[in-house]
């Protein structure tokens, strides 16, 4: 479990689409459910860099339940925006090239310029967003 969050936390991290407030709200939620867990397990470890993830893979096996699912709902959730962006990212190639290739990634930049060229859109393009993007 704690593999896949690093492998889906490495993914949006480089893939940069998310909104920063869904990644601070789970992170928050992640700190929260888990700050009794890394108050008695990484009182030592600096934060920063992954080590609080890689201290919590550390002790597993002695994570709270409360925890443990806050990491498999966080891990969850990467993994379906992980498959959505990327589900985009394939069906938008060209339209992100031609017509959002100057915007910069991150903070949901190329999903407003995808949005703002409504019009000139591909079917595929189109569909992908439908499915993907939440009103």
């Amino acid at each position: 479990m704690i593999r896949k969050l690093k492998l889906a936390l490495g993914i949006l991290a480089v893939a940069a689409a998310a909104p920063a407030v869904a990644q601070d709200s789970l992170l928050e939620y992640v700190m929260t459910s888990c700050d009794a867990d890394l108050k008695q397990f990484c009182s030592q470890v600096t934060p920063g860099q992954g080590r609080l993830l890689h201290c919590a893979a550390a002790h597993e096996d002695k994570l709270s339940g409360q925890c443990s699912y806050a990491l498999y709902q966080a891990a969850s959730l990467l993994e379906q925006l992980s498959v959505a962006i990327a589900y985009v990212a394939q069906s938008c190639e060209t339209e992100i090239k031609t017509l959002c290739g100057d915007v910069k990634a991150g903070e949901g930049r190329i999903l407003s310029c995808l949005e703002g060229n409504g019009e000139s859109l591909g079917d595929a393009c189109k569909k992908a967003l439908a499915d993907t993007v939440s009103e």
